[in-house]
């Protein structure tokens, strides 16, 4: 019985920071839109930028080459958060660690050398 008492008071205590995680932020909320003062212009809904009006549109297409570069980037980052802790236990994990960490950096070499041929590198 006193086992089940344990369990319930967790229980009860995940349920109190839950409904408080959900209540502050929807009562902070509700007491910005309260407070807020409510003056409305029809200067306040143009667009602003560095005080100048604009003069043309505002969407500017950007290359798909950046986009594949930050991909790339962020596959290659990921690999150093793969490898570093590898490194540091290396002693501890032996044979078997080498062989799937040259598993690992194998298929990266392989999408890089694909990524190479298909010529997504290549800045301009």
């Amino acid at each position: 019985m006193e086992l089940w008492n344990l369990y319930q008071n967790n229980y009860l205590i995940v349920f109190v920071f839950l409904c408080l995680g959900v209540l502050l932020p929807v009562v902070a909320l509700f007491l910005g839109k309260l407070l807020r003062p409510y003056k409305p212009y029809d200067s306040k809904y143009t667009t602003y930028e560095s005080g100048i009006e604009p003069f043309h549109d505002s969407r500017v297409q950007f290359n798909v080459r950046y986009y594949i570069f930050a991909l790339m980037f962020v596959i290659f980052d990921v690999e150093t958060v793969f490898l570093y802790p590898w490194a540091v236990a290396y002693e501890k994990l032996g044979i078997f660690a080498l062989i799937e960490m040259l598993i690992f950096v194998f298929m990266l070499v392989i999408g890089l050398v694909y990524a190479w041929k298909k010529k997504v590198l290549k800045w301009i």
